[in-house]
């Protein structure tokens, strides 16, 4: 698979069809998924399947969509980026020489983040997935950090895009035209997706899920109806001027959740004090701050897309 990697990877340096790198970026994300299963790691490979495969990749249609498909040729010498990139994988690879081999047990995290995480985990937040765990409680500040640069980043989008009406956000028009059986389809398969995603949210305690995938496949669900039924038909059931809205409410959840803990005498993002007993307030304060990252996340991906769907194509 790492060979594969390396040679989509060489494929899109060379092509000067966008098209073609569009897809090759898909198959590319789809295959780190894979190698991320291989190595055991479900919910890092759950996100770069629904993130870099699938809306990713719309997003960068949608975009290309807007310019051309064909790159120009460059107009400087090669030579030189190519020598910068090679000093710079150089380096890298040279940093990492003195790094643990992997699944080595006398690494520095197995002997001292790892057990203490495993060991104490099942007791202080009660949760089977030990991932989820981590990230939403043990390291909620980085959650909560990560969150809010996905906010920003949307915000920066809004900033300098907007969401514009395009010609094609009247209803009844959409991108692929009239496609009866499609359009079949689509309406048995979206319900199906907004439930899997309210599955993996409320899954996320027990396996591989949470916020950040369900608000993914959320957005994707609504991405397929713009594309299906039309841009104004997606823009009546979820209206632009929600998005924002939606995506500062999920980061005033996580932060007000936090506020709450203060307010309780404890630090900040301790969930312990949510309920009358510490290991039913883990899963409270988990399942709060998940429910913030799913909406900000889905709130910023579909306005992203609406952003590109809506700019009218470059001449």
């Amino acid at each position: 698979m790492l060979g594969f990697l390396v040679l989509i990877a060489i494929a899109a340096i060379r092509l000067r069809d966008l098209f073609a790198v569009v897809m090759l970026f898909g198959i590319y994300s789809l295959l780190t998924a894979a190698l991320f299963m291989n190595l055991d790691a479900v919910d890092v490979a759950f996100t770069e399947a629904a993130v870099g495969a699938g809306v990713t990749t719309v997003l960068m249609l949608s975009a290309l969509h807007l310019t051309r498909r064909w790159e120009d040729e460059p107009r400087h010498n090669p030579l030189l980026p190519l020598l910068v990139v090679t000093i710079t994988g150089a380096v890298l690879i040279y940093a990492t020489l003195d790094a643990p081999l992997l699944g080595d047990a006398s690494a520095p995290v197995h002997q001292h983040v790892a057990p203490r995480y495993i060991e104490k985990g099942p007791q202080e937040v009660g949760m089977p997935n030990m991932v989820t765990a981590v990230l939403a409680s043990y390291r909620g500040y980085d959650t909560f950090g990560e969150t809010v640069v996905i906010f920003t980043a949307g915000l920066a989008v809004m900033l300098l895009l907007g969401i514009q009406e395009g010609p094609q956000a009247h209803r009844g028009r959409n991108a692929i035209g009239d496609q009866v059986v499609l359009k079949v389809v689509v309406k048995l398969l979206i319900p199906l997706i907004l439930m899997y995603g309210l599955y993996v949210h409320f899954h996320g305690d027990f396996g591989a899920g949470g916020g950040f995938q369900a608000g993914v496949i959320f957005a994707a669900g609504f991405v397929l109806y713009d594309l299906v039924f039309g841009e104004g038909q997606a823009r009546a059931v979820i209206p632009p001027n929600w998005l924002h809205r939606l995506a500062a409410l999920g980061v005033l959840i996580y932060g007000g959740v936090g506020v709450v803990s203060l307010l309780q005498g404890r630090p900040f993002l301790d969930y312990s004090v949510l309920a009358h007993d510490p290991v039913h307030g883990q899963h409270l304060g988990v399942l709060l701050v998940e429910l913030g990252v799913g909406i900000t996340v889905f709130s910023v991906v579909l306005s992203i897309f609406y952003a590109l769907s809506g700019r009218r194509r470059q001449s």
